[in-house]
């Protein structure tokens, strides 16, 4: 993957896969902008999601159309981005597909229940409670097998995972 042509590649996975360490990361290697996808969610998402209440379809949606929006806008300016965003349903990737006018890359990390729930455990101040974590596994459709996916274990380093990512990304793009 060179620097020289304009990518839109989605970091996604369950939460605590590191999404947003691996994307900030990748996004400065590549030299291109980063979006938090979480930084999009409504405040009703949040808020949900803060007391213990899974998120629906409907919920996701609006979310889905504002990053696929990040994801077209940064296309129409021919400029490279890395966003992060669970993209747990294969329909979820399939609308950002749509949305981003162009090849999308998906980077999946994935990683046992136990490393989630642990790296998760670990974190101070995200509204993503651990309690969460098991209806986001039940709802993940893998992506494995589609076009423009990337599948790395996340049981590394944050610089071993990118290193990962940015080979996955060469041999497919």
């Amino acid at each position: 993957m060179d620097r020289q042509s304009s990518r839109a590649i989605v970091v996604m996975g369950v939460s605590g896969a590191g999404k947003t360490s691996i994307a900030e990361l990748l996004a400065s290697r590549l030299g291109c902008a980063f979006v938090e996808g979480d930084s999009l969610h409504p405040k009703a998402n949040v808020a949900k999601m803060a007391e213990g209440i899974p998120l629906t379809d409907e919920d996701r949606w609006p979310w889905l159309d504002l990053i696929g929006g990040v994801l077209a806008a940064a296309r129409s300016r021919n400029e490279s981005v890395v966003v992060t965003c669970s993209s747990l349903k294969r329909v979820y990737r399939e609308r950002l597909r749509k949305a981003s006018n162009g090849m999308l890359y998906f980077v999946f990390l994935s990683g046992s229940p136990q490393l989630l729930a642990s790296r998760m455990g670990e974190r101070q101040g995200h509204f993503m409670p651990t309690s969460l974590l098991q209806s986001q596994l039940a709802t993940l459709e893998s992506p494995e097998g589609e076009d423009g996916v990337v599948t790395v274990d996340i049981d590394d380093s944050v610089e071993v995972i990118v290193d990962k990512a940015e080979a996955g990304l060469r041999k497919i793009g």
